[in-house]
């Protein structure tokens, strides 16, 4: 009985020395989070293969020929024109005087503010609103 005591205690002790185990140690993968520099190119290549969106461009540097470029240039002066013959109609040659002016379907507000006059926009067909604030 004594022997198996010893015995039994020999073996016991002895296992652990042929037992192995190893260190489960997490490296990231990513080099964002600690991971190997190395593996850039690689998640970034992954990346773009699963990425489904397009850049939509809405920018257009075409340019358009000489008539379409002198038609626009002739129009913004036609235009630039009429609006200074109608300003001069509805204010003569004073400045801006304080009230609210309806030329069509814009509604004009000028009020005085702390910063200067501040001429209000209203278009009453789209609901667009736009404020110019003209300094002192």
């Amino acid at each position: 009985m004594k022997k198996l005591k010893i015995i039994s205690t020999i073996i016991l002790i002895s296992i652990p020395c042929f037992l192995y185990s190893q260190n489960i140690v997490y490296k990231p993968i990513n080099p964002f989070f600690g991971g190997d520099t190395f593996n850039y190119q690689q998640l970034l290549a992954s990346a773009n293969a699963q990425n489904t969106f397009e850049e939509d461009s809405g920018f257009s540097f075409d340019q358009g020929s000489d008539l379409d470029n002198f038609t626009e240039t002739l129009n913004r002066q036609l235009l630039n024109s009429l609006s200074q013959d109608l300003f001069q109609q509805e204010f003569g040659d004073t400045s801006l005087t304080v009230g609210t002016y309806v030329f069509g379907s814009l509604v004009v507000e000028i009020t005085p503010s702390s910063g200067g006059l501040s001429v209000n926009i209203l278009d009453t067909t789209t609901g667009e609103q736009t404020q110019i604030i003209i300094p002192n």
